[in-house]
């Protein structure tokens, strides 16, 4: 009895004060109420639904008794729909944390809370002070630790500083503390404070403004270039390196799960392709910007989509790499040019002593002092031998391995003939030196400058191997050129050398290849000359060449820190950084405008919530801007797995004083006619 009517009876008379018409006594364990049939009902339904709250091992507090009152009587004056009892929204635990229970207070609490987990966006309309965002804040805290998802996104318009924050000083999250406040505070009571930067960091929780929300999506298994070669995207984590536009690694900032969407090919000129979904962005410019000096637009995918020509030239120019791929530097067992002249022009099927074949006495002079140990011998006008310098002593048998056999045999190129060739990976991961050496090696053995009229010269380089072919393009593509395949079948009409015809056994596959300026392709002298005579290579240029639906794949985006926010993708091409298994949280919804809630809205991805809290009476943006969550109502209104949640000046747990406050100017404004 003394949980019942509380300490000192200060529960009795609260009910007392809420029944005054009835007359209520206590002798011992026995409750008796005398008075109107309706409101000795009322009495009886509230003791009972105390106790059960109290068997909860839950206390009763006066405002809980006062709350309990409110919704019987709500019930009884049809107000309600009857489905909830008081009991029911006092013992719905959300969240236990820290020593404090969070739940519900009110019906319609709990009915917001309830459509949170029934709906996919849900939003949370009311004055100041019904826990709107706390309780969302809980739920998404909840979901996280019940792995319902995998992240959680909060964010709010900064609007005192009209979403741009460039001019403030500081970094980024300095500048956006102020706006986001509320959403930390929150996070701080729920959550153990010291884990907080950890999930930060980890991206498990990410705490933005709206500004910064904007979606670009690939699929998860699109490989993105870091300074350890190419990794999918769906395995970056914040805090991982990725390749900028400008060679150098630059930090993966977040990492945002989009969910299922439709998907597009995006192709360029020269063959390389990505996939990319209709709201990802990129940097293209056209003639008349490059002519006018204009600079690089953005675009989405799906803004090029039936746009890719004028006239009958193509559109859209992509960036270049303005500089090398930047790698980490690897030791290697056999100087780079002189593993490119190998796999030029050079036997290496281990039958035999590793040979090497050339009309250009230069190269093999260059062979011989790229081997240490090994002495390039001569054995007729276009054929060299590759044999070890003997330093036997005399009655020594020991036969020791050739260096370069050693060698092939340690990379797996022992045993590989001219159509099985290819640049071993710790070749074309490493630093931009030793690719270049290797692509020079293969050049001067194999390739040629090729010029036009009017036109620079461009390189041809051909080769039986389609994994050296491959390679050859991706050693260009990695040092800021372009580089173009075609092949020729093998049956195909013999060729004649020395008067002799030479059958065509494998086909050939020939790389068109434009490098930028200061990029040297060639080291042997009579080519580079000519190269430069020629005008050398000018500037690589990409266009897009097409754009084709792809299907749908899960995706996600990459929000990165470099400046121009671009990041090398598949067949490096570059393109730009940013909602799958995340618990989002829009909140001051009211100070956003109609673009920016649609925008928001269609950021939603694969098994993912967004709960949306604001309060239209509160709107801070510029005078003529009409608010999204104002609109929204209208727009969404009866749209499935769309939910509207109400909360009144009933539902204001903080100081009682507040809820008189909205009540008294909800009357002022009734009375001015506002709206």
């Amino acid at each position: 009895m003394v949980t019942v009517l509380g300490s000192g009876d200060v529960l009795l008379r609260v009910i007392e004060k809420a029944f005054p018409a009835a007359d209520i006594h206590v002798r011992g364990n026995q409750v008796s109420a005398i008075g109107d049939a309706t409101e000795v009902a009322l009495i009886q339904r509230l003791f009972d639904e105390m106790m059960l709250v109290l068997r909860t091992g839950q206390p009763m507090t006066e405002d809980a008794v006062e709350r309990s009152i409110a919704m019987l009587r709500a019930g009884e004056n049809g107000d309600g729909d009857g489905a909830e009892t008081p009991a029911e929204v006092l013992t719905q635990n959300i969240l236990s944390s820290r020593g404090r229970t969070i739940r519900p207070k009110t019906l319609n609490q709990k009915r917001y809370v309830d459509a949170i987990d029934k709906h996919t966006i849900v939003f949370g309309i009311g004055p100041a002070g019904t826990g709107k965002t706390y309780l969302a804040m809980a739920k998404a805290v909840q979901a996280l630790q019940s792995k319902q998802v995998n992240r959680i996104i909060l964010t709010r318009p900064a609007v005192e500083a009209g979403e741009r924050l460039g001019f403030l000083p500081g970094t980024l999250y300095e500048k956006i503390d102020p706006y986001l406040r509320p959403l930390y505070d929150a996070l701080h009571d729920m959550l153990d404070p010291d884990s907080i930067p950890r999930l930060m960091a980890a991206g498990t929780i990410e705490v933005a403004p709206l500004a910064y929300m904007r979606g670009r999506a690939q699929p998860v298994f699109t490989k993105v270039l870091t300074p350890d070669g190419f990794r999918s995207i769906g395995d970056l984590a914040v805090g991982d390196l990725v390749i900028g536009s400008n060679g150098e690694p630059t930090p993966v900032l977040g990492v945002y799960p989009q969910g299922e969407k439709d998907i597009y090919r995006v192709t360029a000129q020269d063959g390389s392709s990505t996939l990319c979904c209709g709201e990802h962005l990129w940097t293209v410019r056209t003639a008349a910007d490059r002519r006018r000096d204009k600079p690089w637009r953005v675009l989405e995918t799906q803004e090029m989509i039936g746009n890719l020509r004028a006239a009958h030239a193509r559109r859209y120019e992509l960036p270049m790499l303005t500089a090398p791929v930047s790698l980490p530097e690897q030791a290697v067992p056999m100087d780079p040019y002189a593993l490119g002249l190998l796999l030029g022009d050079g036997c290496l099927t281990g039958r035999t002593t590793p040979s090497f074949s050339t009309e250009d006495s230069a190269l093999a002079d260059a062979l011989d002092a790229a081997l240490p140990g090994v002495m390039v011998r001569r054995k007729d006008p276009v054929n060299y031998v590759l044999n070890r310098e003997r330093e036997r002593e005399p009655g020594d048998v020991m036969t020791r391995e050739n260096p370069v056999t050693a060698v092939l045999r340690a990379l797996d190129l022992l045993g590989t003939r001219s159509h099985s060739k290819f640049v071993p990976d710790v070749y074309a991961d490493n630093c931009a030196d030793v690719r270049l050496a290797v692509l020079q090696g293969l050049l001067d053995a194999d390739g040629g400058p090729v010029a036009q009229a009017g036109r620079t010269c461009r390189i041809q380089y051909t080769t039986t191997s389609i994994r050296l072919r491959d390679d050859v393009v991706s050693l260009v593509r990695s040092l800021g050129g372009v580089a173009y395949t075609r092949r020729q079948a093998e049956g195909r009409t013999p060729g004649r050398a020395k008067g002799r015809d030479v059958q065509h056994r494998c086909d050939a596959h020939t790389v068109d290849i434009r490098l930028p300026v200061g990029v040297e392709p060639f080291r042997l002298a009579r080519k580079r000359d000519s190269y430069h005579a020629a005008g050398g290579g000018g500037r690589p240029m990409r266009f897009i060449d097409s754009i084709e639906p792809a299907g749908s794949e899960e995706t996600v985006c990459i929000q990165v820190a470099a400046e121009d926010s671009l990041y090398v993708t598949e067949d490096y091409l570059l393109t730009h950084n940013t909602l799958n298994d995340a618990f989002i949280i829009l909140d001051e919804a009211q100070n956003t405008s109609a673009e920016q809630m649609k925008m928001f809205l269609t950021r939603l991805g694969f098994d993912s919530k967004i709960v949306i809290t604001g309060d239209v009476t509160q709107v801070d943006l510029p005078n003529g801007t009409k608010s999204g969550l104002r609109q929204v109502q209208d727009i969404l209104d009866g749209v499935d797995d769309v939910h509207f949640s109400r909360l009144t000046s009933q539902d204001v747990v903080r100081h009682k004083l507040v809820g008189r406050i909205v009540d008294a100017y909800e009357k002022y404004d009734d009375r001015n006619g506002k709206q």
